[in-house]
């Protein structure tokens, strides 16, 4: 019988390659500002990637991201700039 794990459990084997260089997420401050979607942005991510100060700037820590897509999908246009990392950079999931 194959015992249930955790979200948190499953995830802990899977590693990030960090591009120092580029980061694959950028955020538009002022469409955050103009569409009010980061709360939401903050919500949203299963990874946690997102934060926002008491300016209401949000803070991208892309070294966690999953690159599930979900913020992509519904952030409001020019909310997001996501591209997927650069070849030998980003999520790697382990096998299992």
């Amino acid at each position: 019988m194959i015992e249930p794990t955790s979200m948190a459990e499953r995830l802990a084997g899977n590693r990030y390659e960090l591009d120092e260089e580029l980061s694959h997420i950028e955020v538009d401050q002022e469409a955050v500002r103009r569409t009010g979607f980061g709360p939401v942005l903050v919500r949203i991510c299963p990874a946690g990637v997102y934060s926002q100060d008491a300016d209401g700037r949000i803070a991208v820590a892309y070294a966690a991201c999953l690159e599930c897509g979900t913020c992509l999908a519904l952030a409001p246009d020019g909310v997001l700039t996501w591209h997927y990392p650069r070849g030998g950079f980003g999520v790697v999931f382990r096998e299992g």
